[in-house]
């Protein structure tokens, strides 16, 4: 049994990975070059000052690198998702953004500025719907196999008698 058991790839999920794919490309490109990543952080601090959500920290070198690092991994994995989309893109995708979402909680819980919540919300979202599925069918053949192996054993309650 592989890891991640083929999910029949509907239209919908594929468009739904397609989805989170678009949303990581428009949100995420901004990060991806220094130029860009100060003209957005400038954009987003503005906004949290604005909304009294709080400002973002000054930009610093380490800082400005780890956002065009983040920035350029994202979109090259988002043009990935929407140039060749396959159902099992929706699976990795909601692993990263569990990820993304408990390094999210944990900043906010650490004083990062209030806006981040915005994102946060979209990324546990994105990452429910795509994981959902999968979860399901690993369930569904848990519970398959588990029935399978009592009713093979013989025991009380099971099919063989």
């Amino acid at each position: 049994m592989t890891p991640f058991p083929p999910l029949t790839a509907s239209h919908r999920y594929l468009r739904l990975v397609r989805a989170s794919a678009w949303y990581d490309l428009v949100v995420t490109a901004g990060f991806m070059t220094p130029w860009t990543y100060a003209l957005l952080h400038r954009a987003l601090s503005w906004s949290g000052e604005a909304l009294g959500l709080g400002g973002m920290p000054p930009l610093d070198p380490m800082q400005t690198l780890y956002a065009n690092l983040m920035g350029s991994v994202v979109v090259v994995w988002a043009l990935l998702r929407l140039t060749g989309t396959r159902a099992v893109h929706g699976v990795f995708d909601g692993a990263a953004r569990v990820l993304f979402a408990l390094w999210q909680g944990y900043a906010l819980a650490h004083g990062a500025p209030r806006l981040l919540w915005f994102f946060l919300v979209v990324e546990v979202a994105f990452g429910a719907v795509q994981l959902a599925p999968w979860v399901r069918r690993r369930s569904r053949r848990a519970a398959g196999s588990a029935r399978a192996g009592t009713a093979a054993a013989g025991w009380p309650g099971s099919a063989r008698r």
